[in-house]
C-alpha cells in the first residue's frame, strides 16, 4: 500500500486560462477544480490554500472569474483549477449561458479532472446550482469535497447544525462526498482541506464505488 504524500501548495503558480475545454493545458495529468457561488469565497479560500493574498483575483464584485484558471503545483503535473463563479456575475444573458455551457463541457469531458472542491457560504448552504452541480457529479461519480465557507461568521454551534444539516442532505447520493468547514480568515479547516486534496493527487488505491463518504474533523 503506498501512503498518501504531502503536497506543498505555496508553491503553485499561475499557469493560463482557458475560455473552453480545448484550451485547456495539455501537460496537466490530474486536476482538481474548486467551484461555487461568486459570494462564497472561492478566490480566498485557493488563497489561503497556497498562502499567496495574489494567486486567485478577489473582488467585492461577485462573479469576477469568467475563465477557468489554472495554478500548477511547482513543477509537476497537478493543478488547482479555479473556475467561473455562479449566480450573481452582471453580465447579460447570453454570456451567462455561454459559460454554462462551457463550464458542463469542462466538467464532463476533462479527462484530467479527478475531484471537485464545491464551495458554499456556511449561512446560505445547499443553493439551486449548488445542487445542480452536486447532481451533475452524482451523474458521472465525480468525487465531491464540500467546503462550508465563513464559518468565522457563525458561533460554533450553528457552525455544526449547518455541517450536520449538509451532511444528512448528501448522506444518500451514489458518489463520494466528503464536507467540512473553513474559514480562509482564521485558516480553520486548512489542514483538513490539504488532506482532502492529497488524498486524491495521491491516492492510496483506486477510488472504490462504496457510497458517500462524511467526514469532519
Amino acid at each position: 500500500m503506498i501512503e498518501t504524500l504531502s503536497l506543498t501548495y505555496t508553491n503553485a503558480l499561475f499557469l493560463k486560462s482557458a475560455a473552453k475545454l480545448s484550451q485547456c493545458p495539455e501537460n496537466i495529468e490530474r486536476e482538481v477544480a474548486f467551484a461555487g457561488r461568486s459570494n462564497a469565497g472561492k478566490s480566498s479560500a485557493l488563497n489561503c490554500l497556497t498562502d499567496n493574498k495574489k494567486l486567485a483575483r478577489t473582488s467585492k464584485t461577485p462573479g469576477r472569474t469568467q475563465l477557468i484558471n489554472y495554478f500548477q503545483l511547482g513543477e509537476s503535473s497537478l493543478a488547482l483549477v479555479d473556475l467561473p463563479g455562479y449566480g450573481f456575475a452582471k453580465v447579460p444573458v447570453a454570456k451567462k449561458n455561454e459559460w454554462q455551457r462551457e463550464l458542463g463541457n469542462y466538467l464532463e469531458n476533462r479527462d484530467a479532472l479527478i475531484g471537485l472542491v464545491l464551495l458554499m457560504d456556511i449561512r446560505h448552504p445547499l443553493k439551486e446550482f449548488d445542487v445542480a452541480m452536486l447532481d451533475w457529479a452524482e451523474k458521472v461519480k465525480m468525487p465531491v469535497h464540500l467546503l462550508l465557507t465563513k464559518a468565522d461568521k457563525l458561533k460554533r454551534g450553528p457552525a455544526q447544525a449547518a455541517l450536520l444539516q449538509v451532511k444528512k442532505a448528501c448522506v444518500n447520493r451514489r458518489n463520494t462526498i466528503t464536507v467540512q468547514t473553513f474559514s480562509s480568515l482564521s485558516g480553520d479547516g486548512l489542514k483538513l482541506l490539504q488532506k482532502q486534496l492529497n488524498t486524491w493527487f495521491y491516492p492510496v488505491e483506486p477510488n472504490a464505488e462504496s457510497g458517500p463518504a462524511i467526514d469532519q474533523e
